[in-house]
């Protein structure tokens, strides 16, 4: 989980900085006659307004561009004539902005149209009989979080680490937290979808209707539709979450642990597990001293085993209950939940917290991060899938050597199910049914000093590169490359199907062109 601050790391060359690009006057005289006679209910802003402050940038803070325009549409009628406009030139391309947490340019389109998705009207409508929302797809997770908790006691089952993100952002990716053991990514946990896809055509899809654009466009990278609206599935949103800590010296015990919690039969394991890794010393952001979960605890370092390596271990879960459980039953209940694991003594803590104060414990970061001003430094994230056959290894060679002084934030590390993820959609993931997430979620200015940007995003291909020379079985997740020939090893053998589907609902690739899979008006190779 994070503990302390959301950031996120990616491998990628830091090959786009802020640029004046003399063909954008002209290119803005040919996109304004497209929008003659096109009837939006939102609004245009076009290049020379300050409309590229926010959409020419990311949360990544390393790639910079100037869209001709953006535009804030009112609903999926707008979007779909965005679409159809785009379709009328032989160069414009189309990119669905939700929040801006993309990391490498995903959600950019350099001198083309931005579609700035919160300014879709808000919908978060709740059938409280069915457990069901239907949600717009500029909506953010924290706002459903709200809504659904205080009116109706209900919650998602599948949620991220950081909520201040947009339902269709989510869904176009996977959406990984510490629950998608139980109930798979957030792509798990969708009935329905409204989708504009790249031919301009508003359709409404499920594993019933139109199922082959549903299955395309969860995890699709925003490559076969914009996602307008998501039927999302909901349970009873319990009041408290007890959350515990277990620290290890040796990775071996804590993937055993970690494997045991997340592989237990359903409803006999803790409600989330994550993990996460720090370094064995006291540097305050990197070390033993981001465990406690409040300020009123203390981590032991003398409890650390003398023979322990550059980094420690640390298992992350929680357990969901409710007020008018007695306090004696949650706690046998987290005992025999524990029974089994290889808890040494000293080595673990735990509080209580309200079910939403711990879904919201990242915003409650991202707030001191922003009174301390480093919430907008750049932020070269690397996230990974890594086969259970390789994590041994990977620890030995990228945890304990290439990151043994840390990242600067949090180095996440747990295991996850290939039986909750349907192969149907467009998500690639390793080979065996447990894989691991790693998340290393990077500041540019780690304690006590730090890489530069440039060094933290050539660290992060130095990892990509010591995966593959090792013959690891991984995959990026948020995936970011700039070569078809990259795009092709990430799919492997889904490669044709990814293509076919681009064939049937982009053909001109209009759609996401930040991601650098497709070119403009493409053909199948």
């Amino acid at each position: 989980m994070i503990a302390y601050i959301e950031r996120f790391v990616h491998e990628n060359d830091v090959d786009s900085m802020p640029e004046q690009d003399t063909a954008a006057e002209q290119d803005r005289g040919d996109v304004l006659p497209l929008f003659n006679g096109v009837d939006l209910h939102g609004t245009v802003e076009f290049a020379g307004c300050g409309c590229g402050s926010d959409a020419g940038k990311d949360f990544g803070g390393t790639h910079f561009t100037e869209p001709l325009a953006v535009i804030r549409p009112s609903n999926s009628a707008d979007v779909a004539k965005v679409v159809r406009l785009a379709s009328r030139s032989p160069h414009l391309t189309v990119a669905a902005r939700g929040n801006g947490h993309s990391v490498n340019g995903q959600a950019m389109a350099h001198r083309s149209l931005v579609l700035d998705m919160k300014s879709i009207e808000r919908r978060i409508d709740v059938d409280p009989a069915a457990a069901l929302a239907d949600i717009s797809g500029g909506a953010l997770w924290e706002d459903v979080l709200e809504h659904c908790v205080s009116r109706y006691g209900l919650a998602p089952r599948s949620w991220t680490d950081y909520l201040g993100l947009t339902v269709g952002g989510t869904l176009s990716n996977a959406g990984v937290s510490g629950q998608a053991f139980v109930y798979g990514p957030q792509t798990e946990n969708v009935t329905e979808l409204e989708v504009v896809t790249g031919n301009g055509d508003v359709l409404v899809c499920s594993k019933n209707q139109n199922p082959e654009l549903f299955f395309s466009v969860l995890g699709g990278l925003g490559q076969f539709g914009v996602i307008t609206r998501a039927r999302v599935l909901l349970q009873p949103a319990p009041d408290m979450v007890r959350w515990i800590r277990v620290v290890y010296s040796e990775f071996s015990d804590f993937t055993r642990d970690a494997e045991l919690l997340v592989t237990r039969p359903a409803g006999d394991s803790f409600d989330y597990v994550e993990g996460f890794v720090v370094t064995n010393n006291d540097d305050p952001v990197n070390g033993w001293p981001t465990v406690p979960l409040d300020t009123n605890q203390s981590f032991d370092p003398t409890r650390i085993p003398r023979n322990a390596g550059p980094v420690i271990y640390c298992l992350e879960v929680a357990l969901h209950y409710n007020n008018e459980d007695p306090p004696f039953t949650v706690d046998m209940r987290v005992e025999r939940l524990m029974g089994g694991m290889r808890v040494k003594e000293g080595m673990r803590c735990e509080v209580e917290v309200g079910y939403v104060e711990f879904l919201s414990r990242v915003k409650r970061a991202e707030k001191e991060a922003k009174a301390n001003g480093i919430w907008e430094a750049p932020h070269p994230w690397l996230n990974l899938f890594i086969s259970k056959t390789d994590i041994a290894h990977f620890d030995r060679l990228v945890f304990q050597n290439i990151l043994n002084h840390g990242v600067g934030g949090p180095m996440l590390v747990y295991p996850l199910l290939r039986s909750k993820w349907d192969s149907r959609k467009s998500t690639v993931l390793p080979e065996g049914e447990i894989f691991y997430l790693v998340a290393l979620l990077r500041f540019c200015f780690p304690y006590p000093k730090g890489l530069s940007v440039q060094e933290m995003v050539v660290q992060n291909q130095e990892i990509v590169q010591t995966c593959t020379n090792n013959g690891f079985d991984f995959k990026l997740y948020l995936p970011h490359y700039n070569s078809t020939d990259d795009w092709k090893r990430h799919f492997g053998n889904q490669w044709t199907r990814f293509q076919g589907r681009k064939a049937s609902f982009d053909p001109m690739a209009i759609l996401a062109p930040g991601q650098k899979i497709f070119p403009r008006n493409w053909q199948p190779s």
